[in-house]
């Protein structure tokens, strides 16, 4: 559950406490640190919401990638 980690890391990362991004997410806060201990799947409306409070994509939450760019950057 690779996503755990991340979702941790990110929100210490941005000095974000468990209250703060679960009012972002909608949800109480005993139910985001569900989240983050794997008590509970992450839902797919609640990883959206996330990847947009910290500007990554969905594949480096899901740690399908490290790369925390939306998009490779170009080689132009």
């Amino acid at each position: 559950m690779d996503y755990v980690k991340r979702i941790r890391d990110l929100r210490e990362d941005h000095d974000y406490t468990q209250a703060y991004v679960a009012q972002v997410l909608g949800t109480s806060q005993s139910m985001y640190a569900r989240y983050e201990r794997a008590a509970n799947e992450l839902p797919i409306h609640h990883l959206l919401t996330l990847c947009a409070l910290y500007q990554v994509p969905a594949d480096y939450i899901l740690g399908l990638t490290d790369q925390t760019a939306p998009y490779p950057p170009s080689s132009r």
